[in-house]
């Protein structure tokens, strides 16, 4: 009696499970969309803040690997300030450019598709994350770059990157060096949103507390 009792209560809890994933697609990929929206609004308005990017060692904005052996010789040189002022400039640049941030990505999230929702669902604890990361970055990037270039030009970017590399450009028998800035800080900057886009989709799987709608409730309740 008391194996068929547990065999009854472990079917009832089958049946339960079931029927809390057994949702339609356009439950699914709503569900998906509203926590990747969630977490898009939540990442963009913790690294628009001031030092969101700067005095966070996850997403910070050093010089790119290209100009790090320009970095070494001028702070040998006695002009460390100048690099540490291009360093933070580009991160209030990417902090800046943040703010915009949200507008672009849920408009991205909305164009998601639902063929892949129950893949996504049943994925890894960033499987939404990468899923828009793939489908997006070059879109993204096509959007997010004059925001970015705009937001260096409006913190001195620019100007202390050019004040690094024509110093540096003007020491003799070394070889010329001027990266694309506007590229990498974009760049760096999507990473950055991204990386924090992924921590929220984990806490919204995991944590109960954090699905803050019915529908998220119902998606991720029953994973």
């Amino acid at each position: 009696m008391k194996k068929i009792l547990c065999l009854s209560l472990a079917f009832c809890s089958l049946v339960f499970s079931y029927a809390q994933i057994n949702l339609g697609n356009d439950e699914i990929a709503n569900g998906l969309k509203d926590a990747l929206k969630i977490g898009a609004q939540k990442s963009a308005d913790k690294l628009s803040a001031v030092d969101g990017f700067f005095k966070d060692a996850a997403v910070k904005i050093l010089l790119p690997p290209e100009a790090q052996k320009v970095e070494k010789t001028l702070r040998g040189m006695g002009m460390g300030q100048m690099c540490d002022n291009a360093i933070l400039s580009m991160n209030r640049a990417a902090e800046d450019a943040s703010k915009s941030a949200a507008p672009i990505f849920i408009k991205s999230i909305t164009s998601m598709g639902i063929g892949d929702a129950v893949g996504i669902l049943r994925g890894p604890d960033t499987a939404a994350t990468s899923y828009l990361k793939k489908t997006t970055t070059p879109q993204l990037t096509v959007a997010f770059k004059p925001i970015v270039d705009a937001s260096l030009k409006k913190t001195d970017a620019t100007k202390y990157w050019k004040d690094i590399f024509d110093t540096y450009n003007k020491i003799p028998f070394v070889k010329k060096i001027n990266p694309d800035l506007t590229s990498y800080a974009t760049q760096k900057a999507i990473e950055g949103i991204f990386f924090y886009v992924a921590v929220e989709e984990k806490n919204i799987r995991k944590n109960p507390a954090a699905q803050a709608t019915d529908l998220l409730k119902k998606v991720f309740g029953g994973k």
